[in-house]
């Protein structure tokens, strides 16, 4: 009897390992689908999107991409993108490291209302941040009049484009460091500091080299974001040509004026944006996951 029971023992095992193998090309079968559909559905959402801005673009020859591309107020345009990325991509640098730093460090009351406000700008449609800030700021606006007494005007100028995007990118840079200070903690800090080194110091050797891939990461997709920012700068920056459009907005004049080939032009220079920031972003990904 006890000799029958012992052969029969093993009998489970094999059959649950029977079954696992078996089960093996079925959930292969099944992984190979999801990532042919994945690679499918972004071929159709992504990649044909792109090759038609670039087909439109380049459709009647190099010599009118070249024209277009080199029209004033489109040059003015990109470039006052790119300015608009300059001022406000370092600035939302040194805010992420602030907030961070303060939210990761320090046990205060408030400390939860202060993560839930830096969350804000991405709970807030970009026009009603712009719609905001003309109320605020502009000739009727809440500070309108004090603004006007000091010959001081904010709304549609340029300024206003950096006011609006700074709101909309906030967040970027703070919400990627948080959690990477959160998990390495403060050791690192307070050994140094143990050992005799100044804050500075402490900050420049020991807290930086810890969160600079994450500091990049963010400010990569900060930049992303200020380049195609379209809502808020819309509603505060007048849309004048030549003075305050930026990228996004001379694309949406040049397709109003049915200046398709323009207008797609332009485009192509906010998607060739978008591919170089996705490489930055997959090569950082890879840098913070090994560091």
């Amino acid at each position: 009897m006890q000799n029958a029971t012992e052969s029969a023992l093993p009998a489970p095992a094999v059959t649950a390992y029977s079954s696992h193998r078996r089960g093996k090309p079925a959930a292969s079968a099944v992984h190979r689908v999801l990532i042919g559909a994945a690679f499918i559905l972004s071929g159709l959402f992504i990649g044909v999107p792109m090759l038609v801005i670039f087909t439109y673009a380049f459709r009647e020859g190099m010599g009118v991409y070249f024209s277009q591309i080199t029209q004033p107020a489109t040059l003015h345009a990109i470039w006052l993108t790119v300015l608009t990325a300059i001022v406000v991509v370092p600035i939302n640098m040194v805010f992420g490291i602030c907030a961070a730093w303060l939210v990761t460090r320090y046990r205060f009351p408030g400390r939860q209302l202060l993560i839930s406000l830096i969350e804000i700008p991405f709970s807030v449609s970009p026009i009603v941040a712009g719609v905001t800030y003309l109320f605020l700021y502009g000739s009727q606006g809440l500070l309108g009049p004090l603004l006007e007494s000091y010959d001081i005007k904010i709304m549609f100028t340029v300024p206003a484009i950096f006011l609006v995007s700074l709101f909309v990118t906030s967040p970027f840079v703070a919400r990627e460091l948080i959690p990477l200070m959160q998990a390495q903690g403060s050791e690192d800090e307070e050994a140094a500091i143990t050992l005799g080194a100044t804050g500075l110091q402490t900050f420049r050797y020991v807290t930086l080299p810890n969160i600079k891939w994450a500091l990049l990461y963010g400010a990569v997709l900060c930049n992303a974001r200020v380049m195609g920012e379209f809502g808020a700068v819309s509603v505060v920056s007048g849309a004048i040509r030549g003075q305050t459009n930026t990228l996004p907005l001379q694309i949406e004049l040049l397709f109003n004026d049915y200046n398709v080939t323009g207008a797609f032009a332009a485009s192509s220079t906010l998607a060739l944006i978008a591919i170089v920031t996705l490489v930055l972003k997959y090569v950082l990904e890879r840098k913070q996951r090994a560091g």
